[in-house]
């Protein structure tokens, strides 16, 4: 086919879900109720945290950014596949389209820049412990999540420009369930080289290297802790980074099953399942993960709860 102009193109389809099995109101109720869960659980984390005084530290500052970030990561896909469901189309603009892969960028990049912040809080805390509150002030705090938000921002403007520059035929299908940069890419009609190498480099780039920030942090961690002598002292240490390892864990296994099933087996099905868990499950399975192993998030919930009481 021959490619045609971009401003000629009214809309993708996005067929991720559309030869399921299983039927569509299943797939909508499985959506919906995750959807609802994953706002409301992470909603409860952000009062919790801003209206327990205890809960103003740095820690759980950067744990109410990331619960706010997961909020907004799971509306830039969840809503329109509900939408697409229940209007029974698979349609969605090419602006939609960018506008939704721009979002999504942003908010996965946010993800992982949060995790790796977290981490080197839990470095400062536990190596260096009488410089914490000097090191980690609001003011610098402040300075890492405005400087994740700025790198994540200029990552998805230059991924979204360099989409914008190829070519796409007409009725070009996605066989996703929301515009992932990847797939958009091999749908185009135009070389796509120059797209595919930054692609790939800023994947190295921006999720190499905070993963191997993180790995670097928690060398650090393992090494002083070590040298505590009692082990009631290296049990309250580990239990710190316990909920932390466990949302890191849980964040680039997903993503890794995504990468590793488009490219390995090709298969459309097994890539939406991997997106499904990086995208929706894990966004919903955060809150629980920090609520259900903290004494000070509990805590707050139950007085959060007391006063609507």
């Amino acid at each position: 086919m021959e490619p045609e102009n971009l401003t000629e193109i009214i809309e993708f389809l996005l067929v991720g879900f559309s030869n399921a099995h299983e039927p569509q109101s299943l797939i909508y109720g499985f959506f919906l109720s995750m959807y609802l869960i994953t706002v409301l659980g992470n909603l409860l984390i952000i009062l919790a945290v801003g209206s327990d005084p205890h809960l103003h530290t740095p820690m759980y500052f950067f744990l109410a950014n990331l619960s706010f970030v997961d909020i907004c990561f799971t509306s830039t896909t969840v809503p329109k596949l509900l939408v697409n469901i229940q209007t029974h189309s698979k349609a969605i603009t090419y602006k939609g389209c960018l506008t939704q892969m721009y979002f999504f960028m942003i908010f996965i990049a946010l993800d992982d820049f949060l995790l790796t912040v977290m981490a080197y809080d839990r470095f400062v805390a536990i190596c260096q412990p009488l410089h914490y509150t000097v090191i980690m002030n609001p003011r610098f705090c402040g300075l890492l999540v405005l400087g994740c938000w700025v790198t994540s921002a200029l990552h998805s403007l230059l991924e979204t420009l360099m989409v914008f520059r190829l070519s796409f035929c007409r009725n070009v299908e996605i066989p996703h369930f929301f515009c992932e940069l990847n797939q958009m890419v091999q749908g185009a009609c135009s070389d796509t080289f120059l797209n595919n190498l930054v692609m790939y480099f800023e994947v190295v780039l921006l999720g190499g290297g905070p993963l191997a920030g993180i790995f670097y942090t928690y060398s650090k961690i393992v090494a002083t802790v070590q040298g505590i002598a009692s082990a009631q002292g290296k049990y309250k240490a580990f239990s710190t980074c316990a909920s932390h390892l466990s949302m890191v864990s849980l964040f680039y296994c997903t993503a890794l099953g995504v990468y590793l099933s488009s490219a390995g087996a090709h298969s459309s099905h097994s890539s939406i399942v991997a997106s499904v868990m990086y995208t929706v499950v894990t966004p919903m399975l955060n809150p629980f993960i920090y609520s259900l192993r903290n004494k000070d998030i509990k805590q707050a919930l139950k007085i959060l709860f007391g006063k609507k009481q």
